[in-house]
């Protein structure tokens, strides 16, 4: 699954779960498959992180570094 499929699953979740409309079993499945979906969102995101480098030039070489976001 795409991450961007399993974030708009996740989203439709969360909606589900907050309209409050549902049994305790059916919320307690959908909050299974939600954490499922973030632990493979998470998985996704920290190797997209992983791939990002940004190459700096240090005397004749690239050095690749790894990516880090300003916060």
């Amino acid at each position: 699954m795409r991450f961007e499929e399993a974030l708009e699953e996740l989203e439709q979740i969360v909606a589900k779960l907050e309209a409050g409309d549902l049994s305790l079993e059916e919320s307690l499945a959908l909050f299974e498959k939600g954490v499922g979906l973030v632990r493979m969102c998470h998985r996704q995101l920290e190797e997209a992180r992983r791939k990002v480098e940004i190459l700096t030039k240090e005397g004749k070489e690239l050095i690749p570094r790894p990516f880090e976001p300003e916060e």
